[in-house]
């Protein structure tokens, strides 16, 4: 299980409103001079996030909740959205070339429509119930050191 903490901002329903900070671990890291997730926490700049869950446990707005996502349904999910379209780039480059008879323009065709291709199967094998969305664990006990 894959988890973030959050803050609770709003309810809608019986859904909550969760708000996470981005945190970046780049300060840290011995290889940030030449990595490529450096240059994107720079530019969102910790931004928060906000995300609609069901409230499963009662949260209230203010309530430190601890929400997850299961590890399995992140591979796959990224599998389908990386791997998929990538495979029918390839598969639709090569069909390009050998049916043009070797010709660059065919295999270039052939990869825009195999990546296009690839993103409509990753759209329509794509299952919102898959477990793709994350759900609140537990509420967080903080304690008053802590706070201001």
């Amino acid at each position: 299980m894959i988890t973030e903490t959050g803050k609770v901002i709003a309810t809608k329903g019986d859904q909550v409103w969760v708000q996470t900070i981005r945190a970046s671990a780049c300060q840290s890291c011995s290889a940030r001079s030449g990595c490529g997730q450096r240059a994107l926490a720079s530019v969102s700049g910790g931004r928060a996030n906000q995300i609609l869950v069901a409230n499963t446990i009662n949260a209230r707005v203010g309530d430190d909740v601890t929400i997850g996502i299961e590890e399995r349904a992140l591979l796959g999910a990224s599998m389908r959205v990386y791997a998929l379209p990538l495979v029918a780039m390839v598969l639709a480059t090569i069909a390009g070339h050998n049916l043009t008879g070797g010709s660059d323009l065919g295999a270039m065709l052939g990869a825009v429509a195999g990546l296009g291709g690839g993103f409509v199967l990753t759209r329509l094998f794509t299952d919102r119930r898959d477990g793709y969305e994350p759900r609140l664990l537990r509420r967080n006990r903080i304690s008053s050191e802590t706070c201001p």
